[in-house]
């Protein structure tokens, strides 16, 4: 599957479009990290544990995707992008979407 940020696809022809993709994932703090975090927060510098799992969540959004992108007919995503929302303290929903094409 070519997913791309960009409008088109370099040196492809997009020949239907089929529309809009997504696939989303909703994360909760995990307790253990929390403390981590927490004693980050008092000698500073980036929380590893949190990266970790912003990561991981972004990369089963793409693989939701790219499935709904299959189940819909397209072998190329275009305009992909991300975006986070908050669900309830302490859980976020990471979604990815783009537009489902297909290219020769």
């Amino acid at each position: 599957m070519i997913i791309t940020t960009s409008d088109q696809v370099e040196g492809k022809k997009i020949t239907k479009t089929i529309g809009l993709v997504k696939g989303s994932t909703i994360r909760a703090r995990h307790l253990g990290r929390d403390i981590m975090a927490g004693l980050r927060g008092v000698v500073g510098g980036e929380v590893t544990e949190y990266t970790k799992m912003m990561a991981e969540a972004r990369e089963q959004a793409i693989q939701r995707m790219v499935e709904d992108a299959e189940e819909q007919g397209a072998n190329a995503i275009i305009g992909m992008r991300f975006t986070t929302s908050m669900i309830m303290g302490g859980a976020s929903e990471i979604l990815a979407y783009g537009t489902g094409v297909v290219v020769e």
